[in-house]
């Protein structure tokens, strides 16, 4: 199947734009997750910062002078323990930094009964925290530690002070990563309803785009549709005025023959200057106007009206005339023409003349046909869709011409007008308005 190049174009643009779409909510949620996860580390940062305040500081600074499992352990690490489950850690503990490479836990937060934990045990608190602290005594935040003995989590870790200000310990605390995904899903879920609002936008978006689309082909298909219909009918004028010369000069080559065979010369010589006069006359149609399209409608009109016997005059300004629809600006012309050509012919040729003014100013396109006319035009129905003073045997289509005009006329915002003169003529004038960018 062939697409043709708009077709592609929007394949090509919907594909991009679900694509984006996609990407957008991806990222959307993994910063939101990566939102969460901050959230509730810098959380729990504080909270350690808080839990350090409560601690015994004392009772903590004798046990350090010990390191046993004596009266100031089992206090510290009940008080630890208290921490622990009022917050939901994984665990709270104390942590012993002397050097830049590994930590060592001191007391942990469990009951009594929950014996496997020793005291100076190495802790698992990656190398360049433990870095950070023994050299800048900062508090840390880890990223997901993964450890075959005591699973995933992230962990903080707060220094601990005596009144000095002088470090005296860390105090650990262990968050477990399955409970950050779960407030993380929580989270996400919360923000269903906003990502499906977006999610819905984004298809209104769409649709409307495609709705859109498809009424600008219908459109264009109707401009194209409007203006085939137009040239063609300029075209078939067009095709009969030379059928009609061709069958003039094969009578006008029949006469000149005849006259030289019985030996008319002299009236031959006078057929072929009066021929001649109306060859030039045809030359004389050949117009000189800026807008291509004007001049080749206004040349075929000429030529049509020459063969009913009609002289049509033209005042034309030399203009691009581009702020008006070129195929907009030929349907115009050509009804107001074809409305003069129609009533011209009904008179008797010494009255059959057409006046054509095509006139440009800073503001305005003023375009107008005055033809002589032996009926009153009705003003207020001329306009309307069907009306026609044509005759109704008449097998064409009729009453359509005005009405078409005055639709274009109106979406340029412009006036018309139709008006019926004391001395027998109808001015047909329509003003379309310049809307300078």
């Amino acid at each position: 199947m062939k697409y043709s190049k708009s077709k592609v174009i929007l394949i090509l643009s919907t594909v991009l734009l679900l694509v984006f779409t996609s990407l957008s909510f991806i990222a959307i949620n993994l910063r939101l997750k990566m939102t969460v996860e901050e959230s509730i580390v810098n959380h729990n940062l504080e909270v350690a910062k808080g839990l350090v305040n409560d601690l015994d500081i004392e009772t903590y600074k004798k046990f350090l002078i010990s390191r046993e499992q004596n009266e100031q352990y089992w206090k510290i690490r009940e008080q630890l323990n208290e921490f622990r489950e009022q917050l939901g850690a994984l665990y709270v503990y104390t942590l012993d930094i002397d050097n830049p490479e590994v930590s060592k836990s001191l007391i942990v937060g469990m009951p009594r009964s929950y014996d496997n934990f020793k005291i100076g045990e190495q802790c698992t608190v990656p190398k360049k925290y433990v870095e950070r602290a023994f050299f800048y005594n900062e508090p840390y935040v880890t990223e997901e530690i993964q450890d075959p003995k005591y699973g995933t989590y992230m962990s903080v870790g707060v220094p601990i002070k005596e009144k000095s200000g002088n470090v005296i310990g860390y105090l650990g605390m262990d968050i477990s990563s399955s409970a950050i995904h779960d407030i993380e899903e929580s989270v996400i879920k919360d923000n269903v309803v906003i990502f499906i609002f977006i999610g819905l936008f984004i298809i209104m978006i769409i649709v409307s785009f495609l709705l859109l689309q498809r009424w600008y082909q219908k459109e264009v298909a109707k401009e194209v549709g409007h203006a085939e219909n137009t040239y063609q009918s300029e075209l078939r004028t067009l095709i009969a005025s030379v059928s009609s010369f061709r069958h003039d000069y094969i009578n006008h080559i029949q006469v000149i023959q005849g006259l030289l065979q019985i030996g008319a010369q002299e009236k031959a010589l006078e057929y072929v200057t009066s021929l001649n006069k109306e060859v030039q006359m045809i030359n004389k149609l050949k117009l000189t106007i800026e807008h291509p399209g004007l001049a080749i409608l206004l040349q075929t009109k000429k030529l049509a009206a020459e063969n009913y016997q009609i002289i049509m005059d033209l005042d034309i300004t030399q203009n691009t005339y581009s702020y008006i629809k070129s195929i907009d600006l030929i349907k115009i012309l050509s009804n107001l023409i074809d409305n003069a050509i129609d009533a011209t012919m009904e008179l008797p040729e010494s009255n059959r003349k057409i006046e054509v003014n095509c006139i440009a100013t800073d503001t305005k396109y003023i375009f107008q046909v005055t033809n002589p006319s032996s009926k009153k035009v009705e003003t207020d129905l001329i306009f309307k869709q069907g009306y026609t003073t044509k005759n109704s045997n008449d097998s064409k289509v009729r009453g359509q011409g005005l009405f078409i005009v005055k639709e274009i006329v109106n979406k340029y915002k412009g006036i018309i007008s139709l008006v019926s003169t004391n001395d027998q003529k109808v001015i047909a004038r329509v003003e379309i308005p310049i809307k300078l960018k």
